[in-house]
């Protein structure tokens, strides 16, 4: 079993959860994630790394509460434990000293993109942090970002801070920092990620994005994480989870996705004795 050091709502409907896997700890690196079971008879599913202690032996994830699992997770406290955390799994993002690097996250992405700026930073290359959201009171870790940015962007759908709108306006905010962008990372949902990478092609930035497909087992035996990129199937477990995003089927990964929603929404949003019935 695996002990809950920290549980708590960082925003709404954004969790942050903090827990004691020390084998984990000592080996994760930046884009890497774990796979977690809420209980003995949950499933089993995949979540970005955020952060990590070696010398505590403690793991981090930042989770979007939407789906049956996640909601299991989201009711844990402090002091209980959960029965699976195997990681750390998928390949690590390649850390190198590229120049100037624009790192994007929204929603829980804003987490599971934050280590990978801060190798980036110690590896000496000028980071760009962009964060994005429906609006500013969605925005967290903002001094975190704050200690390992060379600049930091906001974008809001309501205008509430920084730029209003998506992350289509990329080539504005390029320009109006005046720079040249040798690389861009995006962590987030899918549908951002897409728009991301959309607006990075025609400015030729090469662009990686962490894919997160429906998964398993996440070592390459179940296939259902299995991803279109540059034509070519590749399962996002153990190719991934970053690709290049301007070679991903966006199209086929979205409709993919949506698989469970049913399944997954409906349940959680029509039975009243979730919260009742898990704290007794």
């Amino acid at each position: 079993m695996f002990k809950v050091i920290a549980s708590r709502m960082i925003v709404p409907n954004v969790h942050i959860l903090t827990l004691e896997a020390p084998e984990v700890a000592q080996e994760a690196k930046p884009g890497q994630f774990i796979i977690v079971r809420a209980s003995e008879e949950g499933e089993r599913i995949p979540l970005s790394l955020s952060d990590w202690d070696a010398d505590l032996g403690t793991v981090t994830v930042i989770f979007l509460n939407i789906g049956h699992t996640t909601n299991q997770l989201s009711l844990l406290e402090a002091g209980r434990s959960i029965p699976t955390v195997t990681g750390p799994l998928g390949n690590a993002t390649k850390i190198e000293n590229y120049g100037t690097v624009i790192c994007m996250g929204g929603c829980y992405g804003i987490g599971s993109i934050f280590p990978i700026a801060r190798a980036l930073k110690e590896k000496g290359n000028k980071v760009i942090t962009i964060i994005e959201g429906r609006s500013s009171y969605l925005f967290y870790w903002e001094d975190r970002f704050a200690r390992i940015s060379d600049k930091m962007v906001h974008i809001t759908r309501d205008g509430s801070k920084g730029y209003r709108g998506h992350i289509d306006r990329l080539p504005e905010i390029i320009r109006d920092l005046d720079i040249t962008v040798d690389r861009m990372i995006i962590n987030g949902c899918t549908y951002a990620m897409k728009r991301g990478s959309e607006a990075s092609k025609p400015l030729g930035i090469t662009t990686w994005v962490s894919l997160n497909p429906i998964m398993i087992d996440g070592t390459g035996m179940c296939g259902v994480c299995r991803v279109s990129v540059g034509g070519t199937t590749r399962f996002a477990c153990v190719h991934g989870p970053d690709f290049d995003g301007h070679e991903v089927n966006w199209d086929e990964l979205l409709q993919r996705r949506k698989t469970y929603v049913p399944e997954e929404v409906v349940p959680m949003r029509t039975s009243a004795c979730q919260r009742k019935c898990h704290q007794a």
